[in-house]
């Protein structure tokens, strides 16, 4: 996975440049993300089109040539698709475009406070967990690892269930668990409104599946090989593209709250216009105008 060099000169994006295909795996952070980049990019002239798309057939589309850029690639839970890209030549990284993200078990912390604090808890809790871990959506990364620490006894949770399912049931389960009183172990994250609308408690010593600092995290912006080449200017937003925990925790509780993923980025942009010096600095339009001011004007600054 080569890295975008950032010696690349700027110059205006061919016509065929102008549709911009992107991947969504289904979160609602990888939603954030795409609304900013697609009201960013329909102020500069392109014509961005996200695609929902499980983890492994986004990846595959990338390979394929389907799907230009993706701002999902959360690191290390991803290396096993990464090292099948990099085999194939398929993807370059554009940018690095989060940091402080964290990504494994959790539980409420009114369970934690009766002792449930590390994996190695669970197992003599299993009926109060009914054995069973919630996940996200089949195909997930991190499913794959709790379904391989399952099948491999640790922490002596062999014979337990994975649940799978989309980030919403799994929400709405931990929901009505917290609700009822009743424990649930369950994939958590941040960036993610689940931090402020829970009291949660993640879990210590998955390492080995997750990562250290509890899943401790980087989200990489990846460009499928040849684009950013063929389209140096739509890559130069790209790779200005960076965010944050609290940017994104704000985004994703609009959208989760039911607000269009566009209109909550346009809102956050009206209302945080600093970024967009640094974000669009020396970008064009696609006719080749100054960008700033068009994505200014776009959104009535």
């Amino acid at each position: 996975m080569t890295a975008l060099s950032s010696s690349v000169a700027l110059a205006d994006d061919a016509a065929s440049c102008k549709a911009i295909r992107l991947s969504d795996p289904g979160w609602t952070d990888i939603t954030a993300t795409n609304a900013v980049a697609a009201v960013l990019l329909e102020a500069l002239g392109y014509e961005p089109e996200v695609k929902t798309l499980s983890v492994p057939i986004g990846y595959q589309s990338m390979k394929n040539g389907e799907i230009d850029v993706f701002l999902g690639n959360w690191m290390p839970a991803q290396q096993a698709f990464i090292d099948d890209l990099n085999a194939a030549k398929a993807v370059e990284v554009v940018t690095k475009n989060l940091v402080g993200a964290k990504f494994t078990l959790a539980v409420p912390t009114v369970t934690a406070d009766k002792g449930i604090k590390d994996f190695a808890d669970l197992a003599a809790h299993a009926d109060e967990f009914d054995s069973k871990i919630y996940g996200i959506e089949p195909g997930a990364p991190a499913n794959a690892n709790i379904q391989k620490m399952i099948d491999a006894g640790e922490f002596g949770l062999k014979g337990w269930e994975l649940v799978e399912s989309g980030e919403q049931a799994m929400l709405a389960q931990v929901e009505r668990a917290s609700k009822e009183g009743k424990g649930v172990v369950f994939l958590a994250w941040a960036p993610h409104p689940m931090n402020e609308r829970f009291k949660l408690t993640y879990l210590s010593g998955g390492d080995a599946y997750f990562g250290a600092n509890f899943g401790g995290a980087e989200v990489y912006t990846l460009a499928r090989t040849g684009w950013s080449e063929s389209c140096p200017n739509a890559a130069s937003l790209f790779k200005h593209l960076t965010f944050d925990v609290s940017m994104e925790n704000v985004l994703m509780g609009e959208i989760l709250g039911g607000k269009d993923a566009k209109e909550a980025a346009s809102t956050w942009l009206k209302a945080n216009p600093a970024v967009l010096d640094g974000w669009l600095s020396g970008v064009k339009t696609l006719d080749g105008q100054p960008g700033e001011a068009a994505v200014k004007t776009a959104l009535g600054l």
